[in-house]
């Protein structure tokens, strides 16, 4: 790798870490809004024009907070545990293609931070390290509502990564290969694979919103319940951190099922318009941010619109619905293949 292979790919990450900080204090604005909207409120209007400088607001008001550790609480672990939430919640992103190609500086280069051949598998084996941040958390604080918060998180992220990881097999014997690039070609070539696949779409949606911790699967908070949950010994950024890891996983969880099922940064219909390639490509690009705003604006709107689940409810949905549907969802993919492929 060369100097110049190694700019660039500075500059993906950087681009990639500038959309996701970014992205996660507009979907705290966007939240506001829906919210507002959905509730006949007003909803931010005072800092900055139409309340648009608010998030940024919220985070000098958290850095200028004081900092407390209780006194019995763990303190490597406690502060640990919102360094590796964002850590994991920034870094699953690196495999994620959001373009095709795009020639700059006489080569091609390829829209995505980390090319490997098991990208998929990195992108479960990531999510399934996150439950380490909430787990931890909850243990350090030495509070029994934290602990509590935190033990029902892991039970919960665990329980449904079991139907997150079946519900894409389907996607990959369609596709034949863990590169997340060459499964949104292979959707290029025929059609996108909500159309192939609609229950595992619907499975690994649903998981997706038990993964993020957000409504009607937020019982890693569930703050009537257990006071704030996880993370109710944190003050200051440290709290700010599992707030951002959360918009910064729906933004990462967004991007990852409009790849898998969405086509990624494919355009229908464009590709025979003669237009140039470079354009093309911002095209593209444009294209995959589009289905991703789409799916946070998604995420957004069922968090005000369906409420939280009893826990009991929450297990039975993952043991006794999801599981068993994504086992069959495989099962009928694979009888598929073998009859007519």
């Amino acid at each position: 790798m060369d100097t110049l292979d190694i700019l660039i790919t500075l500059g993906k990450i950087v681009a990639i870490f500038g959309f996701l900080i970014l992205g996660a204090a507009i979907s705290v604005y966007l939240e506001r809004r829906v919210s507002a909207f959905i509730q006949d409120r007003v909803g931010p209007n005072r800092v900055g024009p139409f309340g648009l400088l608010q998030p940024f607001a919220d985070v000098l008001k958290l850095v200028m907070k004081e900092d407390i550790v209780p006194k019995n609480a763990h303190p490597f672990i406690h502060n640990l545990a919102p360094i590796l939430a964002i850590a994991i919640a920034l870094t699953t992103f690196a495999v994620v293609p959001f373009g095709n190609t795009i020639e700059l500086f006489g080569r091609q280069v390829k829209l995505m931070v980390a090319d490997v051949n098991i990208g998929l598998l990195y992108v479960l084996a990531m999510t399934s390290v996150g439950v380490y941040g909430i787990s931890l958390a909850g243990w350090s604080s030495n509070n029994k509502y934290s602990l509590l918060g935190g033990l029902r998180s892991s039970a919960q992220m665990i329980s449904y990564e079991l139907s997150m990881g079946l519900s894409i097999i389907g996607v990959l014997m369609i596709a034949g290969t863990l590169r997340l690039d060459q499964i949104v070609l292979k959707q290029v070539e025929t059609t996108w694979n909500i159309f192939l696949q609609p229950v595992g779409f619907i499975t690994f949606l649903i998981a997706a919103f038990a993964e993020t911790n957000r409504l009607p699967f937020d019982l890693p908070e569930a703050e009537p319940e257990l006071v704030g949950g996880y993370h109710t010994e944190y003050t200051g950024m440290k709290f700010g951190l599992f707030f951002l890891a959360e918009y910064a996983n729906m933004i990462t969880s967004s991007a990852i099922v409009a790849t898998l099922f969405l086509g990624g940064w494919h355009v229908p219909f464009i590709d025979g318009l003669g237009i140039d390639p470079f354009w093309l490509s911002l095209i593209q690009v444009g294209g995959f941010v589009a289905k991703v705003v789409i799916l946070v604006l998604f995420f957004i709107v069922v968090r005000w619109t369906i409420p939280r689940f009893r826990y009991d409810q929450l297990m039975n949905l993952g043991w006794k619905v999801m599981l068993p549907l994504a086992i069959a969802n495989t099962l009928v993919t694979g009888i598929v293949l073998l009859l007519f492929a």
